[in-house]
């Protein structure tokens, strides 16, 4: 393939809620622009995007998967994210290396929760987005109250300026066509075809319909931009070419919304669509210029880089905004400046995506920030250190890679084996030092326990999940200081069953997944006080401490406190520190269950000792005997995690969700509204939120997400903790040293 210019570049998101058909349509673009010689389909794995094992096993995209086009003179890039709500922070880190989001809504089911969760994504990011409708060929295309009912609802999401610029053809054999309210032509498409459309006139029937919605498209883009009001109020219409270029910077600042109608699986629409990029989405070198930092200033975020000079007003809005100004000095102070997407610069690369394979090893997907990277460049790592060799530089065709000799500003490739290279690093040349610092990791709402089946898998277990975290963003793995497990952490029950899945598919590792044991911690509810004595005879010196302490509670939170009230010399100040060591040891091994026990003040207050056999250790076990008299005073309980638990919906599932929360045990905060969605805000105990994930798909007919993090700790109900008890082992006694 021939080297692109960042001008020949359209680079693209492909983002919706799941099952809109992206993988699909990403299908039927390359088939239509003819760079696979038959469409591939999700259904029997060949999916140019789809090549995952899981993915193809389970018929859904985990991760977000790059594929090419070459269509009459320019390339477009495509990002296909995932859909699923678990797999959200995919879809969020594709908005970087892209200039424009296509926005893919189900004809059937209209807007769902994920499609606006990316569209916020998006929004946040400053990009630019179109609209599809796609399968359209579906009998249920547009529910029960037609395609207007799907505009309605467009427009009370994100606006009036969601405005269609098709529209489409349908009639007896179902969808095959669209008419282009630009050009007022009609493209017909022989459905399950090659995608090439055939061009003629509007249909009759349509006519009357085209001409009011081309009124429409018109007058809105002519909005605020006075000489396109006045040729409007003259003339009563835009000429062509001043619609096209005046509809091309409308997207481009965000102004207009377009929206398309198409059908990936039936391969309608597609050679339109590819047209419609190739006009009017923005190309690369229009990106504003990234704000980065500057050698060992400060850094940041990615994804307000293409705000920071956008002014809020799209890609390539604001001064500079054509990425060919000089872009210097956006805070000097603080060491950010602005990088234009442009050839002439130092050449830098940010990498966004690292994808693990069994047989080339470690790929590296990138994005060209700056100037021409070519192939076997030396390039030094900006995040890390040390430098880099770009051997056999490519592109990436789903899995393929198709090698080239180099890349310009604004393009995407990939790499193999670079050696310390991982996802959010920023190479380039030397001496033209840059770092766009990636945006924070996103934390896991669900962690399960994993064990190795064999001692072979243990030996295996670390590596392998080590390559899959380099892959995945949010997969951690850790091991709980509490509870001496070691524990996987995702999004969701579905994602851990994943990361189990392909551990034992690609790297032979076989582990058993548990749900977790729940942190619960152990306090008291009243005070006491106790006598602790340690006396041992054996000879020679023996052992004597003589101590009596005061327990009492404290609030919420506040851990532990060490009182000393000890006069007369009653116990000598040397050994009271290890009165102190005594009764901590003993509270970190628990009373009732093994948990440690928190939120509560000892205080020693007398005791004796003896000139020749008292010692730090005497006093020590004295501590831990005191410790345990006064625990069985104080009203021991258990204390239990709650979550702060953020659930979004369609407002249907509104009270099936809150039923099902309040039977949790979860205490509803509130209800907000947030478009046709309703999200649902309270605290649950964590014991009771292991398996949510399952239950709230179900619920949903999955277009249901959830979120939750730790918010405190509370009393668990007694009939609970009865529960709790029986099945918990005592603390073991510790031998009196």
């Amino acid at each position: 393939m021939r080297n692109y210019l960042g001008s020949e570049i359209r680079n693209v998101a492909v983002v919706g809620h799941a099952h809109s058909g992206k993988t699909t349509m990403i299908a039927a673009l390359l088939h239509a622009a003819k760079m696979t010689p038959a469409q591939g389909r999700v259904a029997d794995g060949t999916a140019v995007t789809a090549y995952d094992e899981e993915e193809v096993a389970r018929a859904t995209t985990m991760q977000n998967a790059v594929a090419f086009a070459e269509w009459q003179g320019i390339k477009v890039n495509l990002v296909d994210t995932p859909g699923f709500h678990m797999f959200s922070h995919e879809a969020r880190s594709a908005m970087l290396p892209v200039e424009a989001a296509l926005v893919l809504v189900n004809a059937q089911n209209g807007v769902e929760a994920v499609t606006e969760r990316v569209w916020k994504y998006a929004e946040e990011a400053n990009l630019p987005r179109i609209v599809v409708l796609n399968q359209m060929d579906s009998p249920r295309a547009g529910g029960a109250q037609g395609l207007s009912a799907l505009m309605e609802d467009l427009h009370e999401r994100w606006g009036r300026t969601c405005v269609p610029v098709q529209l489409p053809i349908t009639g007896p054999e179902g969808f095959h066509g669209v008419v282009d309210l630009i050009t007022m032509q009609a493209f017909t498409y022989t459905p399950g075809g090659n995608g090439a459309g055939k061009i003629g006139e509007v249909p009759a029937g349509m006519l009357g319909a085209a001409r009011t919605a081309h009124e429409a498209l018109v007058e809105l883009v002519a909005e605020g931009k006075d000489e396109l009001m006045e040729e409007f109020f003259a003339e009563g219409t835009i000429p062509e070419q001043h619609l096209i270029t005046a509809l091309h910077e409308a997207i481009r600042e965000d102004r207009i919304f377009p929206v398309l109608f198409a059908s990936g699986l039936a391969n309608v629409g597609m050679d339109h669509l590819l047209d419609f990029l190739k006009v009017y989405a923005p190309t690369a070198a229009e990106r504003a210029p990234m704000a980065v930092s500057g050698g060992a200033g400060a850094r940041v975020n990615v994804m307000e880089a293409v705000a920071a000079n956008g002014g809020g007003s799209g890609n390539g809005g604001g001064a500079g905004g054509n990425g060919h100004g000089s872009g210097r000095g956006l805070d000097l102070d603080s060491g950010i400046v602005l990088r234009p997407v442009t050839d002439s610069e130092p050449a830098a690369l940010f990498v966004f995506k690292t994808m693990s394979d069994p047989f080339t090893g470690r790929i590296s997907f990138f994005k060209v920030v700056s100037g021409v990277v070519k192939t076997d460049a030396c390039v030094e790592n900006y995040t890390r250190g040390g430098q880099e060799r770009l051997t056999h530089l490519s592109v990436m065709q789903g899995r393929k890679a198709v090698e080239v000799s180099e890349l310009h500003a604004g393009d995407l490739g990939a790499v193999a084996k670079l050696r310390d290279t991982f996802t959010g690093d920023t190479l380039g040349a030397k001496g033209a030092e840059i770092r766009v610092e990636p945006e924070a990791k996103p934390e896991p709402s669900m962690t399960y326990a994993i064990e190795p089946k064999t001692r072979a898998d243990e030996d295996k277990l670390a590596a392998a999940l080590h390559k899959i975290m380099e892959e995945d963003q949010l997969v951690r793995f850790f091991r709980d200081g509490e509870t001496h497990e070691f524990l996987v952490g995702g999004s969701g029950q579905q994602h851990i069953e994943a990361i189990v899945s392909r551990l034992k598919k690609r790297y032979h590792t076989e582990v058993t997944l548990k749900a977790p044991k729940v942190p619960y911690r152990e306090t008291i509810r009243g005070k006491a006080e106790a006598h602790g004595r340690h006396k041992k005879q054996s000879g020679g010196h023996g052992q004597f401490g003589d101590c009596k302490i005061r327990l009492e509670p404290l609030a919420r939170g506040a851990g532990f406190e060490f009182g000393n009230e000890i006069f007369g010399g009653a116990i000598p100040r040397q050994y009271v520190p290890a009165v102190e060591k005594g009764i901590i040891e003993t509270a970190l091994r628990g009373y009732l269950a093994g948990y440690p026990v928190v939120d509560f003040k000892a205080t020693v207050y007398d005791g004796s000792y003896h000139d020749v056999d008292s010692n730090e250790l005497s006093f020590k076990v004295a501590g831990r005997l005191a410790f345990k008299k006064a625990m069985e005073q104080a009203k021991p309980c258990l204390l239990e995690p709650i979550m702060k638990v953020e659930v979004e919906a369609p407002e249907e599932f509104a009270g099936a969700l809150m039923g099902d929360l309040n039977g949790r045990r979860g205490r509803v905060q509130g209800m907000d509204a947030r478009g046709k969605s309703t999200v649902i805000a309270a605290e649950v105990p964590m014991a009771e939120m292991l398996s949510y994930g399952t239950t709230l798909t179900s619920l949903t007919q999955g277009r249901g997400s959830f979120h939750m993090e730790m918010k405190h700790y509370d009393y668990v109900p007694p009939a609970v903790m009865d529960k709790i008890l029986a099945t918990a082992k005592k603390p073991v006694e510790a031998e009196e040293e």
